[in-house]
């Protein structure tokens, strides 16, 4: 009972966070015990015949090494906010967010945007970059980033990922300094800020993934969503 009230609770929130209005029927949710941990619980949800239902086995997840702070997305964040995310953080961001594009190292057949990266395509977490939180290709582009992350490299980390629209990634807007290159992707190990599993859990995700039913990742400690539910209630 509990997590079908969390459910709507979310929807109300994604429906009128920032005045923008988001048709979606497919959420990734995301929990943790509070702000400090960095491991969690990922389940997936579907809006079917009119209500929300969990789809496949709840999974544990790694975050960032020191745990989550209010990102920016399609949430407002508290101004009393004492977490927030911030670039070398070693946070994960906070909050609800759309889902971009998936991507790997080679082509997956899926119905949603997949992008097959390339070693020579860079994410940019420089601060100082005017690519700050956006993946281009360096053989095109003017480089003026110091600190970049490879898309593709010899572990298979990101042999199967989806980027996550957290500060304004891969388009107009970022703010320096608020944290870049948020991914779901492989490890087994807690991240720079991004939230990880194992191969098979994500090729799963990928495949339910359906880029006509708007899905979004909710993130946040579970005291936070009890909170998003006394507001609304």
């Amino acid at each position: 009972m509990k997590q079908i009230i969390l459910i709507y609770i979310i929807l109300f929130s994604v429906l009128f966070a920032n005045d923008k209005m988001i048709d979606t029927q497919q959420m990734i949710v995301v929990t943790t015990k509070d702000w400090d941990t960095n491991i969690g619980k990922l389940q997936r949800y579907e809006y079917i015949d009119k209500q929300w239902k969990k789809v496949g086995k709840t999974i544990d997840i790694k975050l960032g090494r020191n745990g989550l702070g209010w990102g920016i997305g399609l949430h407002t964040t508290p101004k009393n906010a004492r977490y927030i995310k911030h670039e070398g953080d070693g946070k994960s961001p906070a909050g609800i967010f759309e889902l971009k594009q998936a991507f790997g190292y080679k082509p997956y057949d899926i119905n949603y945007p997949f992008v097959v990266y390339h070693r020579k395509d860079h994410c940019v977490d420089d601060i100082k970059s005017k690519y700050y939180n956006k993946i281009v290709d360096s053989t095109k582009v003017d480089i003026d980033y110091k600190s970049k992350e490879y898309m593709k490299f010899k572990k298979d980390y990101y042999s199967y990922g989806i980027a996550v629209n957290h500060n304004h990634f891969d388009e107009d807007g970022a703010i320096s300094g608020r944290g870049s290159c948020i991914f779901i992707h492989i490890k087994s190990t807690p991240t720079a800020g991004c939230t990880v599993m194992n191969k098979s859990q994500i090729k799963e995700i990928l495949k339910w993934l359906d880029k006509n039913k708007h899905p979004i990742l909710v993130q946040a400690p579970f005291d936070v969503v009890r909170k998003l539910m006394l507001k609304v209630y």
